[in-house]
């Protein structure tokens, strides 16, 4: 079982920049491909960007070039670096694990298997 815990998360003006973390327990983080998520109010779960457990990274192409999402596999922690934040950006951000070893990074939800409880970006404009 792998627990994922969300901070970061703020209120911040359109242009601006925040940083989110996920906290991952257990051991075997370095195994999982992780993957960042949003919701925003009224819409789906929408993939935001993965990185599979050897480090290869893919984006949605509404982020591409302003979202970088990293993994620091010594601390247990998935990171997301948000540049250049518009308005649109405002959702609920879920970190989320896959158990599976895949060669490319899955983008849809039901792949997979441990959900952090997220937390709140606003973008004012």
């Amino acid at each position: 079982q792998v627990q994922l815990v969300e901070s970061g998360g703020g209120l911040v003006q359109a242009g601006g920049s925040l940083r989110l973390s996920c906290k991952a327990s257990g051991r075997t983080f370095s195994m999982y491909g992780m993957a960042w998520f949003r919701q925003g109010s009224g819409k789906g779960r929408e993939f935001v960007a993965g990185v599979s457990g050897n480090g290869n990274t893919y984006y949605s192409d509404s982020v591409k070039g302003r979202l970088t999402i990293s993994r620091d596999n010594g601390k247990n922690t998935l990171y997301l670096q948000m540049n250049s934040l518009k308005p649109e950006d405002t959702a609920v951000y879920y970190c989320a694990a896959d158990r599976n070893t895949r060669v490319a990074v899955p983008t849809r939800a039901i792949q997979y298997d441990y959900w952090g409880r997220g937390t709140q970006v606003t973008v004012s404009s």
